[in-house]
Formats: C-alpha cells, sequence, structure tokens
C-alpha cells in the first residue's frame, strides 16, 4: 500500500499478496463510489441495492463464503480490514458485509449438503439474501429467555413465536430462525425458513436513528412447518450455531466501529489544519493536539487488541469468545466517544447534515447495543476474569493463605 494515510497499514502486513490485493480493490471502491454516495444513501432507511450488488459483484461478500461454493473463505484477519475500511466512509457498506457473516453462518456450518448446495452458491453470489432471526420482544442477549418454539411433528417442525429487531427482514429469501424445543425447552434449535412459507409474517419496516441502508423489520410466525431437511445442525444445536454467527458478528462490529472512528479523526484533523482560530490554526493549539493524540493512541490500542482476537479466531483458540468480548466493548464505547469528541472539535459544522459527522455519530450508537450491548460484554468479561482467578497462578508477592487474613 503506497498512500499516506493519518492511520498507518502496519497491520496489514500479515496478509498474503492476494489478501493486500482485496484490500487494495476495497480502498479504492472506498475512494470512487462508497464514500462520495455514502450520504445519499443515508438519506432514506431503504436497503441499498446499489451497495450490496457492487460488494457481491466484486467478490467482497464472497469472503464470507467456502471456495467450493464461489467464495474465498477469507481469514478474520483480513475480513477486519475490509470492514474497517467500508467503516471508514459507510456504515451501510460495512454492516452488509458483516450482516452477510451474521445471516448465513449457520447456513454455512449446520445444513445439510444439499441444502448448502440449493441456498450457498446464491448466497454467495448475492442472488439471494438470507437473514437471522434470533431477537425477539423479550429476548436478546438471554438466549434462554426464546419464547420461539419448535413442535416436533411427522418430517418435520411445527414453528411459531415472535421475533424483533430482523436487519434484512424485507428482502432476505431465507430466514435463520432459532429456538427451543417445545417439549423440551433446554434444547435449541435452527431452521432455514422460506419467506413465502405459509404462516410466517414479515412486519413493515421500522424506522430507526441511524444506519441507514439496512432496514429492520418484526416477523410473526404461526404453525410454520419447516421440513427435517430445513433444520440446521443436530436438534441441541441451535445454541452453538447462532453463537458462532454472533462471534462473527462481534468482531465484524469491533471492526466497523474501529473504521468509523479512524474516518472520524480523519475528518477531525483536516478541519484542524484548515480552521484558523485566534491567528493560528486550530490544529496549532495544544488542546486540540492533546485531543488528536488521546483520540489516535486509544484508537491504535484497540486495532491491535482486534488484531490478536482475529488471529486466535483463525487459529481456533478456546477464549476467542470472551477476547472478542473485550475488542466489541473496547471499540464501540470508544467509537462512541471518538466520533463525539470529534463533532465537538469541529464545531457547528459537525453538526450540519451535510458535514460527515453528523451521520457517523447516528451510525455509532447501534455498534454499543448490537449483538450485545457494551453492558452483556462487560459481565461476559467479568464472570470469566472471576472464574479464571480462582484456579490462576497466585501472585508471588502474597504470602500463604487467605487474603483477608492480611
Amino acid at each position: 500500500m503506497s498512500e499516506t494515510r493519518l492511520f498507518g497499514d502496519h497491520f496489514l502486513r500479515n496478509l498474503q499478496p492476494e489478501e493486500l490485493a482485496v484490500v487494495q480493490r476495497v480502498r479504492e471502491l472506498c475512494r470512487s463510489t462508497f464514500g462520495p454516495k455514502a450520504a445519499e444513501v443515508a438519506k432514506q432507511d431503504v436497503f441499498a441495492w446499489d451497495n450490496f450488488r457492487l460488494l457481491a459483484r466484486e467478490g467482497i461478500v464472497g469472503t464470507a463464503f467456502p471456495r467450493r461454493f464461489g467464495g474465498t473463505d477469507a481469514r478474520q484477519q483480513l475480513r477486519i480490514r475490509i470492514i474497517e475500511e467500508l467503516g471508514r466512509v459507510c456504515s451501510t457498506s460495512a454492516s452488509i458485509i458483516t450482516g452477510t457473516d451474521l445471516s448465513t453462518r449457520a447456513i454455512v456450518a449446520g445444513a445439510s449438503e444439499a441444502l448448502q448446495e440449493q441456498v450457498v452458491p446464491g448466497l454467495c453470489s448475492g442472488e439471494l439474501q438470507s437473514a437471522f432471526a434470533l431477537t425477539e420482544p423479550d429476548a436478546g442477549s438471554d438466549v434462554r429467555g426464546l419464547k420461539t418454539f419448535f413442535r416436533r411433528v411427522d418430517g418435520g417442525y411445527r414453528i411459531t413465536g415472535r421475533k424483533k429487531f430482523i436487519t434484512r427482514a424485507t428482502t432476505a429469501d431465507w430466514f435463520v430462525v432459532v429456538g427451543r424445543a417445545e417439549d423440551n425447552p433446554s434444547t435449541f434449535l435452527a431452521a432455514l425458513v422460506a419467506r413465502d412459507a405459509k404462516g410466517f409474517g414479515i412486519s413493515p419496516e421500522v424506522g430507526k436513528l441511524g444506519w441507514y441502508g439496512v432496514p429492520i423489520s418484526s416477523l410473526e410466525l404461526t404453525d410454520v412447518f419447516v421440513p427435517d431437511s430445513h433444520r440446521l445442525g443436530a436438534e441441541g444445536e441451535g445454541f452453538s450455531l447462532a453463537q458462532d454467527a454472533l462471534l462473527r458478528a462481534r468482531i465484524g462490529h469491533a471492526a466497523m466501529a474501529l473504521g468509523r472512528a479512524i474516518g472520524a479523526v480523519e475528518i477531525a484533523a483536516a478541519y484542524a489544519c484548515d480552521r484558523s482560530t485566534f491567528g493560528k490554526a486550530l490544529g496549532e493549539h495544544q488542546g486540540v493536539q492533546w485531543m488528536l493524540a488521546d483520540m489516535v493512541t486509544q484508537v491504535e490500542s484497540s486495532r491491535a487488541l482486534l488484531a490478536m482476537v482475529a488471529d486466535k479466531y483463525d487459529r481456533g483458540d478456546a477464549d476467542v469468545a470472551t477476547f472478542a468480548s473485550m475488542a466489541k466493548l473496547q471499540a464501540t464505547d470508544l467509537c462512541m466517544k471518538v466520533v463525539t469528541d470529534c463533532l465537538q472539535l469541529t464545531g457547528g459544522r459537525g453538526y450540519l447534515q451535510d458535514f460527515p459527522l453528523e451521520r457517523f455519530f447516528r451510525d455509532a450508537k447501534l455498534n454499543q447495543i448490537g449483538e450485545g450491548a457494551s453492558e452483556v460484554h462487560k459481565t461476559v468479561i467479568g464472570r470469566d476474569v472471576v472464574r479464571r482467578a480462582r484456579a490462576a497462578e497466585r501472585n508471588p508477592c502474597l504470602r500463604e493463605g487467605s487474603l483477608v487474613d492480611y
């Protein structure tokens, strides 16, 4: 990568030449199309078909799929770089890529060979779309609170339940529906449901604060029949399939948030060079320099954590889920802070709809909420720390016995 950028390319050094070529192509698309058109895409919350089709045509959507179905089965080390580049200019484009992971992972991992052959090539090429139907009115991060039930019948299941906040619901051809067995609620199941299945309803799109271009809707399932051939994984594997999809999506959310933070700092730093106050450039004031120093340092630190998480995922490390929670928590909270500070630095211009930071500001909030709110990830991380502390090596500074005896 030859171009000079405010944030360096040090995290590209572990990529192979063919992976670097993908990053370069995404950068070109961001310069030519996604960046210049981002404001227009964000004016209405309708599905960004042009962005989706371009990402599919260029093979970027296909990075989530196995080679045997036309994809490239890209490593997470490459995926986070792609999402970061897109997030730097256009949340819609970045969320199309993270949403592809979320909505298709259970199909790739759990569908029968025959069902994969029927569906996955079309998902990879962009001819088909799928949606991930997990969240409900009373259950989100608490998956064990799901009230969508699978009732066993001859040849398959009857599914009844409600789903909420479902991205791509109005454009999806297939839906990955996760629920529990009616006769044994501790057993989780997942199945692939066609949008035209009898008893399956999709609500009108629901307006939201930001993230335009990827609308959401609710679903209603009333005694929807799904054949055995459309179950994903074995009975009882619905929870693990959902967790794997969420794990990859959380890594994607972190990358998208960092991309947006990078873009915000670039915009604020450029403004600081152009704007003059009290007889000198805004960027020559020490207070502004300190703001920029804090933001750049924190973003680079968060990028390093995410790079480690991607490496852990690619290696299959057992503790990757906890570290993904750390990366998602740290990156998304940081993004909200950085975008807010950048908007503050640019003053009234930052608040204008004509200026990109207004859009960045609205989009940043959902990263803190989607795929597990920051508070949920704090609980996940904290529980893991306490669990490991009980078995961890004792600090050599401590004497024998209980610490309450000090």
